[in-house]
C-alpha cells in the first residue's frame, strides 16, 4: 500500500517536490530504499500530515483514508491488520 501511495505522490510533480522537501528524502534514497520501512513510513507520514492529499490518495488507491493511517502504524511495528 505504501508503494502504491508513493507512486501516487510521484505522479504529480508539485506533490513529489513537496514530499522531498518535507521529508528530506532524495530521489536516490527513494530508488535505493523502496522497501525500507522507514522510507515507506515517511511517505505515509507525509500523506497523513496533509489531509487533502491523504483523502485524494485514498480515493485513488480505492481504500479508506483510515487504511492508509493503519498501514503507517503497521510499518512502525504496531498492530497487524485483522
Amino acid at each position: 500500500m505504501a508503494l502504491s501511495a508513493l507512486g501516487w505522490v510521484l505522479a504529480d510533480q508539485d506533490r513529489a517536490d513537496r514530499l522531498l522537501a518535507l521529508t528530506g528524502l532524495t530521489p536516490e534514497v527513494l530508488r535505493e530504499n523502496l522497501t525500507d520501512r522507514a522510507v515507506l513510513g515517511a511517505v505515509l507520514d507525509y500523506l497523513a500530515s496533509h489531509e487533502p492529499d491523504m483523502v485524494l490518495a485514498a480515493d485513488a488507491l480505492n481504500v479508506a483514508p483510515e487504511r492508509l493511517a493503519q498501514a503507517r502504524t503497521e510499518l512502525s511495528g504496531g498492530a497487524l491488520p485483522e
